[in-house]
């Protein structure tokens, strides 16, 4: 089940002297120029410290406090010998089952007791892998329930991956930390639950409490994009829409604009570039610092640029921590290079992102990283309406593929604008029936579906977004898609819907979003080919809105 907001588990803890100190002998000192995957722990300035997710050059003592790089554990006992405690975890997820607002909150304590024993530091023997079941790949497993494998027991985090098992596997999989929780070894004394975990030991105990929703005010993004925002790509390219135009020279109507695309390196798995159009037959090629100096004036007016990954034939290769750290790196150079606001996800068939891949977790992590090399970016996604809505009518496979991403970065996304075009109709959990492309009934349902939640193929259930975090995604005009497009009165109608109540088809929004963001399209150059017969007038609706 997709009943989620995440929060990761870990305040900065350096001031609190009370606790007993750790082991670190084995641990290697930090080092400015080397990356450290989720996980990996490290002594600096007489501390131990665990990385959150990838990270390179960020000092431990100035990033671990809540949502930063590294989580502080404890401090470093003087001598190898001596007794210790140590409390750990990796990023962690904790699930919801209401949308309601709520807060978060974290508390840990610990005390150093005498003790005889000098072969563990932990040495009660409650707990025991007989008191929870094994794990089994393909069975449906809900947040916070315990399992035992290899010896060891784990908490279910992500039950749409804790099922999969594979890469998700417990204690086995390379992408298990993204669907567990580690509890503890079997003969520890352990309890875990979605809500509240606690350890004890000789030396040590710990105990915290989370509960968190999704109603808080917008991601990391810094609330860059506007309450209603029409959103559109611009072409780096020629096609039939004509030559690359001037940013300078786009309608003054759109809010969030869409650099279409950056490119995979060939040679350099996970490496992406930006490749200003250099150019071709008649088209003439496009200045960077022009482009600069446009964007940053449009940047003034409150206009917002994400560079988009993917498009219909764009890949990006993510299968080894080395990919992730190229990825990483070169897009965090690109934002900083360019002057770009964030980014915009847009992979479709040809990255390969299915259900258990590599991609499909690396992307999460490495968005996190990105979001904190940065100091805050926009987050946006693009995905076809099979890789989300899809997920209702199976889970393996594309189908429903983006869930995860989606789920585990709620707090980050800024918007999602699902692809209503070139896939047919969305079946919906509201009629029996298929509703087609370029009806208000469809985008009255695919966007219900993100506010309401749904139940995914696998018995699973995705929980919804906020309304704000939501928008339409439609082709501009009869040229810019194959199929899906919907009438200018159809839009305004699903519009009304949707914010006001009002001019709904068979079905209504299951309430009243005034919040509800806008519209996306494909795309700002078929709409200036087509002499703006989409940024007129859906532009004026959307600006318009409640």
């Amino acid at each position: 089940m997709f009943k989620k907001t995440l929060a990761v588990a870990g305040l900065a803890l350096a001031a609190n002297n009370a606790f007993a100190a750790t082991n670190c002998s084995d641990l290697t000192d930090w080092n400015s120029s080397t990356a450290y995957t989720g996980g990996t722990s490290v002594k600096h300035a007489n501390s131990k410290y665990t990385a959150q997710w990838w990270t390179q050059g960020a000092d431990p003592t100035s990033h671990s406090g809540q949502w930063q790089e590294w989580k502080f554990i404890d401090q470093c006992s003087s001598s190898s010998s001596s007794s210790s405690s140590s409390s750990s975890s990796s990023s962690s997820s904790s699930f919801s089952s209401s949308s309601s607002s709520s807060s978060s909150s974290s508390s840990s304590s610990s005390s150093s007791s005498s003790t005889s024993s000098s072969s563990s530091s932990s040495s009660s023997s409650g707990g025991s892998c007989t008191d929870a079941p094994a794990f089994v790949e393909n069975t449906a497993y809900n947040t916070g329930d315990v399992v035992s494998n290899l010896e060891n027991l784990y908490s279910c985090v992500v039950p749409g991956w804790c099922k999969l098992g594979g890469a998700y596997e417990p204690g086995q999989g390379w992408a298990w930390e993204y669907a567990w929780n580690h509890v503890g070894t079997c003969g520890t004394s352990s309890s875990s639950s979605s809500s509240s975990s606690t350890s004890s030991s000789s030396s040590s105990s710990s105990s915290s409490s989370s509960s968190s929703s999704s109603s808080s005010s917008g991601g990391v993004g810094g609330g860059k994009v506007p309450a209603h925002s029409l959103v559109g790509y611009w072409h780096n390219f020629v096609n039939g829409a004509g030559c690359p135009m001037r940013l300078s020279e786009m309608s003054d109507k759109w809010d969030v604009i869409d650099i279409a695309f950056a490119d995979n390196d060939p040679a350099s798995n996970g490496t992406v570039h930006f490749n200003l159009f250099p150019g071709a037959g008649n088209c003439p090629a496009m200045n960077a610092e022009q482009f600069k100096a446009d964007m940053r004036a449009l940047q003034a007016q409150g206009k917002v640029f994400v560079l988009s990954l993917g498009g219909a034939e764009g890949t990006i290769t993510l299968n080894t921590d080395a990919d992730e750290v190229n990825f990483v790196n070169s897009l965090t150079n690109l934002i900083n290079e360019w002057g770009f606001d964030g980014v915009d996800i847009d992979l479709e068939s040809g990255s390969q992102l299915l259900h258990g891949s590599q991609i499909q977790a690396r992307l999460i992590t490495s968005l996190r990283t990105i979001d904190a090399n940065v100091g805050g970016m926009v987050l946006t996604m693009a995905p076809e309406h099979p890789y989300v809505q899809g997920g209702y009518i199976a889970y393996s496979g594309i189908w429903g593929a983006y869930l995860p991403i989606i789920d585990a970065l709620r707090d980050q996304l800024d918007l999602l604008h699902v692809q209503l075009y070139n896939n047919g109709g969305i079946l919906s959990p509201y009629n029996p029936q298929t509703f087609p492309a370029g009806s208000v009934d469809m985008m009255v349902a695919s966007a219900r579906m993100l506010i309401e939640g749904f139940n995914t193929g696998d018995g699973g259930y995705f929980q919804g977004l906020r309304p704000d975090q939501v928008s339409l995604g439609l082709p501009s005009g009869p040229s810019s898609a194959g199929s899906g497009l919907a009438t200018n009165q159809a839009i305004m109608d699903a519009l009304d819907c949707i914010t006001r109540g009002t001019h709904c088809g068979t079905i209504d929004a299951g309430g009243i979003y005034p919040s509800f963001n806008g519209v996306m399209t494909w795309s700002i150059n078929w709409d200036a080919h087509d002499g703006y017969i989409f940024s007129n007038p859906i532009g004026d609706k959307v600006h318009n809105l409640p």
